[in-house]
Parts: structure tokens; sequence; C-alpha cells
């Protein structure tokens, strides 16, 4: 089958078997921010944002993604920059395995709300697997970057 969709900015056409998942298309097309973790939909390390929603590119289809936008982390560092230090300062990225899923995440939960509350952030976040850090590193992380972009004092 032929597909055609747009990969962080860039017109993509493919031929593709019909059973191609997208977490595969994407990391032979060089996304190798998308990880295979759970491959059950639960994890959230195969995070990537389609047409800016966040979706699980294990359960789906590249098929299904066909005339849509994707991107993953590579195509989003200048927006991920700038936050993903305060989530490094809490020590929330001891491993680093379950980062980019984190930050795709956040990335859409700031699109789409500005300014969370500490329970819109968990339950945005709360499709993260991280067996390291409890999660409240995150949370600490990126409530320290609201207080720092609204021009208020961090906690470190």
């Amino acid at each position: 089958m032929q597909i055609k969709l747009t990969l962080n900015g860039r017109a993509i056409c493919a031929d593709v078997a019909a059973d191609v998942l997208l977490i595969d298309f994407l990391r032979e097309h060089g996304c190798l921010s998308v990880k295979r973790g759970c491959e059950t939909a639960n994890c959230g390390l195969c995070t990537v944002l389609m047409d800016d929603i966040p979706i699980l590119s294990c359960s789906m289809l590249v098929v299904r993604a066909s005339g849509h936008a994707i991107y993953t982390l590579e195509g989003l560092q200048a927006e991920a920059e700038e936050f993903a230090g305060f989530i490094a300062d809490q020590g929330a990225e001891q491993c680093g395995f379950c980062n980019p899923g984190f930050v795709m995440n956040t990335i859409a939960l700031l699109r789409e709300n500005p300014e969370p509350t500490d329970d819109e952030i968990r339950a945005y976040l709360a499709g993260n697997l991280c067996r390291c850090s409890g999660y409240e590193g995150q949370l600490r992380g990126i409530r320290a970057y609201l207080d720092w972009k609204k021009g208020g004092e961090t906690c470190g």
C-alpha cells in the first residue's frame, strides 16, 4: 500500500505492507526516540503526536496515519529543550528510557492547557510508565518550568 504523511514537517511517500505498525515505520525513518516498551499500549514509551494529539504508535497501523502529520521528539527538539532540563534537574530522568514519552505528553499537555494544575498534570501523564522515579520528579520539573515561565522562583 502506498501512504503519504508528513513526518516532523517533511512529506513522505512510501510503499508499506498492510500490517506495519507506525512505531516500526517511524524507527525505520530515523525516529529513534520512539521506543518499544510494553507493546500493549500501556506504557507511553511510543507516544507521538498525530495532528497535535498524542497517540501510541505501537497500537496503530501506519496506513491509518496516511494523510496526517506525525511529530516525534526529533521534530520537536526546540520545544522540548525549553523544559526538559527542568525535569532532569528534579532527578526525574534517572535511566532516561521513559523520557521521550513524558516529553511528548508534556508538550501536548502544555499546548492544550498552558497553566495546568498539579492534578491535571498527573492525569495527563498517567499513561507513562517510569520504573525509576515515582513520577513526582516529573511533576516537580513541569511545575518548576511553569513557574519559571511566569517569572517566578524555582525550587531546586
